[in-house]
């Protein structure tokens, strides 16, 4: 009913009249244009051809570590031909003896390795650094502040 009122109200010329009135506003309209509606161009994404499968793949690779100062000693090879891998690798265990595995895999063997354990039973040479001086500084002492006999009320978030 308010809400009526008020639209009476502010419709009616002179009831709220200050001494002052609005500017007379003649507005002029234009006809409506027509937009048209963006064009949208489809581009072709280009035809990604896929690269020829060999149908026989092959690889080879070797590496090899010799380290005399860490005693880091160990090497590595492995090929592919035919469907078939042959590999092997070797290190010097942390004892001294020297392991080999020589191995094979394929579709129908799956993986089958051999180890071979030779060598004697002294530790591999291992370079030692020298030595280094550490300055030893006393820890600090921590001192526990003494407990109030009152407690503060904990103060959390003002929204809880």
């Amino acid at each position: 009913m308010l809400c009526c009122a008020c639209a009476v109200a502010a419709a009616a010329p002179g009831i709220y009249d200050y001494g002052y009135a609005a500017p007379a506003i003649s507005h002029t309209y234009a006809a409506p244009v027509a937009v048209s509606a963006p064009i949208i161009k489809t581009v072709a994404a280009p035809v990604v051809q896929a690269e020829p499968v060999d149908p026989n793949p092959a690889y080879s690779y070797a590496y090899g570590v010799a380290d005399p100062h860490t005693g880091d000693h160990k090497d590595a090879q492995e090929t592919l031909q035919n469907g078939v891998v042959h590999g092997s690798y070797s290190l010097v265990e942390p004892d001294g003896h020297l392991r080999k595995v020589t191995y094979t895999a394929d579709k129908i063997n799956g993986f089958n390795a051999v180890v071979e354990r030779t060598g004697g039973t002294h530790a591999a040479p291992v370079a030692i650094a020298a030595p280094t001086h550490v300055a030893v500084a006393p820890a600090p002492v921590a001192i526990a502040a003494p407990v109030a006999k009152y407690s503060l009320p904990a103060i959390g978030h003002p929204w809880r």
